[in-house]
């Protein structure tokens, strides 16, 4: 790790299993943590097995409110956490639960930007016509928390090089960038070639069903 990042200690470790509306089911132990940069409380998941000695598989997972509590279709996110938990239960890892909604912007705003994607703009285009970065998120507090965790070279499940780039510059071992699934549905299928276009990710797109 960076020899310039502020440390970090785990706070609190609780093991709670962990049910999904599709009736899977696994157990995680969840860690908290003290000196986070941005003082916010995030969480990382321990899923499977962590004394096999395979390179941990990690999932930075941003916060969505919408789509990972309520099942929002307007963008991919909880299929996308649904899915990592199951794979990183399978060969062992983290999942890091980050609170940056909205790509950093919070809810509000994120819910701004949807009213300006229905009159056209896309999801990075919105989020610069309210004043902000196309994408304001720092993964500065995973570094942090891989740290804590005494974690070192790590896969990264992700199709957004800029975890991976983040990451690695932040002192992270990456061994390898993992692609995860791309879940398309008509409601969706802007934002997703949106992040396609804009921001070097799965430009694949499956046909809509």
């Amino acid at each position: 790790m960076s020899e310039s990042l502020p440390v970090a200690t785990i706070r609190t470790q609780v093991t709670v299993p962990l049910r999904f509306s599709d009736g899977y089911r696994t157990t995680a132990r969840l860690h908290t943590f003290d000196g986070l940069v941005d003082g916010r409380e995030h969480l990382a998941f321990a899923l499977g097995d962590h004394t096999n000695g395979a390179v941990p598989l990690v999932r930075p997972h941003s916060e969505c409110l919408t789509g990972d509590v309520f099942g929002s279709q307007r963008c991919d996110c909880g299929p996308q956490l649904r899915e990592a938990v199951q794979r990183i239960a399978e060969v062992g890892g983290y999942l890091l639960y980050l609170r940056q909604e909205g790509r950093g912007i919070g809810l509000y705003a994120k819910l701004d930007a949807y009213a300006l994607q229905d009159a056209g703009l896309d999801t990075f285009e919105a989020n610069v016509a309210l004043g902000h970065d196309e994408d304001e998120r720092d993964y500065t507090v995973a570094a942090q928390m891989l740290a804590a965790l005494g974690v070192g070279p790590i896969a990264v499940l992700t199709n957004n090089p800029e975890k991976t780039d983040q990451l690695s510059r932040l002192g992270v071992t990456v061994t390898e960038q993992v692609p995860t699934g791309v879940f398309l549905s008509p409601a969706n299928a802007d934002y997703l070639a949106a992040k396609a276009s804009r921001a070097a990710r799965a430009a694949d797109l499956p046909a809509v069903r």
